[in-house]
């Protein structure tokens, strides 16, 4: 049989069943005929054609702009990028279905495919040595925590914590600090600005800092929470859990020497215990690699000002051990 006659015959075919997308085999045929017979005439070329232009195209007009009701044949595009945020499949594990954080262009060996691991999971998938990623450039930092962000934006893991923010608050401060404060949940100033520590304990949080010779911009801030809690209540387990692999992605990414936990719900999240806050004082703790210092949180200090002396104890001793000596 004549190609031509086999081509037709293919569209006709597509038409009546109101395919839109064309095979590979037919495309095949379409580049085999095309090579080895000559162009067809303006009337062949109108037979051709699965069903009548909508309007004719004006002369010198690329045929792809004319309006036509009729299935168009094409090609689906193909990218030679990877889906920055990979939807699980339906098949994957229940465990893992949380859809993955991919911190792209980052090139990590050390964070999950899935970061839906619950904390002690995580602990136990790490090292305490040192990560290689903190020979990571500047700019592959940002782009990590900008990736880790947008994940964090469309996050509706938590549904009474999506239905009542205003925004997520993500983190903010030296992508490759030192220094790492960690501290519950945002609250109302913070849930209406974005960014942590910004409302009265905030402010007592910054003279803190700049009484220990320090600045928030050498500082990378975040909390265990990404969103703000009704009522400024503290988190919940599930709340925390949901939220943790995003912490656990910020840690990574920043790669501090140092980690602040700043008030109970910080220093339990993070370190998986119970221990009362002041019994945490006054001592580093191993966190994979990273000293770990914990302390009352400024609100507690707004409410219970006689604790500020311990919190300038525990913030000589965590400068001290960096080389820096305070009054």
């Amino acid at each position: 049989m004549n190609p031509q006659r086999i081509l037709r015959q293919k569209l006709e075919d597509m038409q009546r069943a109101g395919v839109t997308d064309v095979s590979r085999e037919l495309l095949e045929l379409v580049s085999l005929i095309s090579a080895r017979t000559p162009p067809p005439s303006s009337a062949a070329s109108t037979a051709l054609m699965p069903a009548p232009q909508a309007s004719a195209t004006p002369p010198g007009t690329s045929r792809t702009t004319a309006t036509s009701t009729a299935p168009v044949i094409r090609t689906a595009p193909v990218s030679s990028e990877v889906e920055p945020f990979p939807r699980p499949s339906p098949d994957r594990p229940a465990e893992h279905r949380r859809a993955a954080i991919a911190i792209a262009p980052i090139e990590r060996q050390f964070l999950p495919s899935s970061l839906g691991d619950l904390p002690k999971e995580f602990s136990a998938s790490m090292t305490d040595s040192r990560r290689p990623c903190s020979t990571l450039s500047r700019d592959k930092r940002v782009a990590g925590l900008s990736a880790i962000a947008a994940q964090v934006a469309a996050c509706t893991r938590c549904q009474e914590l999506a239905e009542t923010r205003t925004q997520t608050v993500f983190g903010v401060g030296n992508p490759e600090a030192d220094i790492m404060y960690i501290g519950e949940a945002p609250g109302a100033d913070e849930d209406r600005e974005g960014e942590p520590f910004i409302g009265r304990a905030g402010k007592l949080l910054d003279r803190i800092t700049e009484a220990s010779k320090l600045t928030r911009a050498e500082i990378y801030i975040c909390n265990i929470l990404r969103c703000r809690p009704p009522g400024n209540r503290n988190p919940t387990p599930d709340e925390a859990g949901h939220c943790r692999e995003y912490l656990d992605a910020q840690i990574e990414t920043v790669d501090p020497k140092y980690i602040v936990c700043w008030g109970s719900v910080a220093a339990h999240n993070l370190l998986d215990t119970k221990v009362a806050i002041g019994k945490l004082r006054g001592k580093f703790f191993d966190y994979k690699g990273i000293k770990v210092l914990c302390t009352y949180h400024p609100s507690y200090l707004l409410r219970s000002p006689g604790a500020k002396k311990d919190v300038w104890e525990d913030m000589k001793f965590f400068r001290a051990d960096m080389g820096v000596k305070l009054e």
